[in-house]
């Protein structure tokens, strides 16, 4: 059992760790030093509850009803185009990063904006859905019924390890981010991220 929640967890890992918003924001997170820990947790565990809904066989309402896709798909893009949009006027602002902001002292997005902004990018992406609750859930049902719960534990548990390794360690890049230029380049990349993944939802 414990070959088939290393497998889970690999392939949970190798799904997480490519680039995407949720990434991209948890590692702004990290470095603005803002509610890292709710971020974290709250990606974390959006992933597992997708992750168990698969195992326990929800990816089959998806594939008989191919409407929720598509109705997830249109929403999300608008969603991740107007962040996106968000992204470029905070690069652009020409806002003077001072040493508190820097090192992340100033709280200027709340707890409920970063949560509401997390449950976004990942239920409106229809990916999301594609890689945990078909993909996962889909490999999952191969082990048995017991084998499954293992599998799917292993991909929840490498979803847990790497949004916090990833919020956490975001603090040994923070020197780095003490000049304005490099938040502007962050800022940037973020817009493209998100402006790239709608483009992809709408392909």
């Amino acid at each position: 059992m414990f070959t088939i929640f290393l497998k889970g967890a690999f392939l949970g890992a190798s799904l997480i760790i490519a680039i995407g918003v949720q990434n991209a924001f948890i590692l702004r997170q990290g470095l603005k030093n803002r509610h890292v820990f709710a971020s974290a947790l709250t990606a974390s565990s959006i992933d597992a509850f997708l992750i168990g809904a698969g195992v326990l066989g929800f990816g089959l309402i998806l594939e008989n009803f191919p409407g929720l896709i598509d109705a997830v798909k249109y929403v999300g893009a608008a969603f991740l185009f107007v962040y996106g949009v968000k992204s470029f006027r905070d690069a652009f602002a020409n806002k003077k990063l001072d040493q508190d902001k820097a090192k992340g002292k100033i709280q200027d997005h709340s707890l409920r904006h970063t949560i509401i902004f997390l449950m976004g990018v990942s239920f409106l992406n229809p990916h999301v859905y594609l890689d945990t609750v078909i993909l996962i859930g889909g490999l999952s049902a191969s082990y048995g019924e017991t084998g499954k719960y293992y599998f799917g534990a292993g991909a929840m548990i490498a979803s847990f390890i790497w949004f916090f390794a990833l919020a956490y360690g975001a603090r040994f890049l923070a020197p780095l981010f003490e000049k304005p230029r490099a938040w502007q380049i962050l800022d940037v990349l973020i817009g493209l991220v998100m402006w790239a993944i709608a483009l992809s939802l709408l392909l």
